[in-house]
C-alpha cells in the first residue's frame, strides 16, 4: 500500500526532480530569510527603547519566536512552493513510469493554481489549531496535529495531481473514491515531516507519490 511513497523516493536520483527540489529550496530559504529579517528589524525597533535584561529577554523571546514560526511555517510554505513546480515533478514521473500516457489535458491553470494555493493554506491552518492545542494537551495535540496535516497533505497534493488531468469536479470524486489510499500516503509524509532534513523532502515526495496513487486508481487520461 505504500508503494507509491516507495517509488518516489526511489525516483529522487531523477535530475529533473532534483532541479524541482533545488528551486524549492532556495524559494524556501528565501522565505525564511525574509521572516528572520523581519523578525530582526522588528527585535531592533523594541531593543532600542530597552536596556539590561528587559533588553536580552525581548531578544531571547524574539529569536524563539522566529524559530517557532519558521518551523511551524515550513510545511505549508513548501507545499505552495511544490504547487508552482508541480507540472515538471509529474512530467519526470510519468515519463519514468507511466511512458505511454497523453498528453495532460485538465483543469485551467488558474484552478490548479488556486487549489494548490488553498491546500498551502489549510495546511497553515489547521498546523495553527492543531499548535495550539498541543499547547493545552501536549500528546493529543501532536496526534492531531500529525491526523489533520497528514489529511491536508494527502488531500492538496492528490488534487493538484488529478488536476493536470481532469476537472475539478471530477478530481474530487476520484479523490473520495480513493480517500483511503491517499490518506495512507499523507499519514506517512506527514510523519516524515516532523524529522528534520526529511521535511525537506514532503512537498516533492508527495507529489510524486500522488501520480502513483492516480494512476493505480485506473485514471489516465
Amino acid at each position: 500500500m505504500l508503494s507509491p511513497l516507495a517509488r518516489a523516493i526511489a525516483q529522487l536520483d531523477d535530475p529533473a526532480i532534483l532541479r524541482v527540489l533545488l528551486k524549492s529550496l532556495l524559494l524556501s530559504a528565501l522565505c525564511f530569510g525574509l521572516l528572520c529579517a523581519g523578525s530582526v528589524y522588528g527585535l531592533h525597533r523594541e531593543l532600542a527603547q530597552a536596556t539590561g535584561w528587559v533588553a536580552w529577554v525581548i531578544g531571547a523571546l524574539g529569536g524563539f519566536a522566529a524559530l517557532i514560526a519558521a518551523l511551524w511555517l515550513f510545511l505549508p510554505v513548501a507545499v505552495v512552493i511544490a504547487s508552482l513546480f508541480l507540472d515538471p515533478i509529474c512530467r519526470a514521473v510519468e515519463k519514468r513510469w507511466y511512458p505511454g500516457l497523453p498528453p495532460p489535458e485538465g483543469a485551467h491553470w488558474a484552478a490548479q493554481l488556486w487549489d494548490g494555493l488553498a491546500a498551502g493554506l489549510r495546511v497553515l491552518a489547521l498546523s495553527l489549531l492543531s499548535g495550539l492545542f498541543a499547547l493545552m494537551i501536549p500528546g493529543a495535540g501532536l496526534l492531531l496535529g500529525w491526523a489533520v496535516t497528514a489529511w491536508a497533505i494527502g488531500r492538496g497534493m492528490f488534487m493538484a495531481v488529478a488536476m493536470r488531468r481532469m476537472r475539478r469536479r471530477d478530481a474530487h470524486a476520484l479523490y473520495a473514491r480513493h480517500r483511503g489510499a491517499v490518506l495512507l500516503q499523507g499519514a506517512a509524509l506527514a510523519l516524515a515531516g516532523y524529522v528534520p532534513l526529511a521535511n525537506l523532502l514532503v512537498p516533492i515526495l508527495g507529489a510524486a507519490c500522488m501520480v502513483h496513487v492516480l494512476m493505480q486508481s485506473g485514471r489516465t487520461q
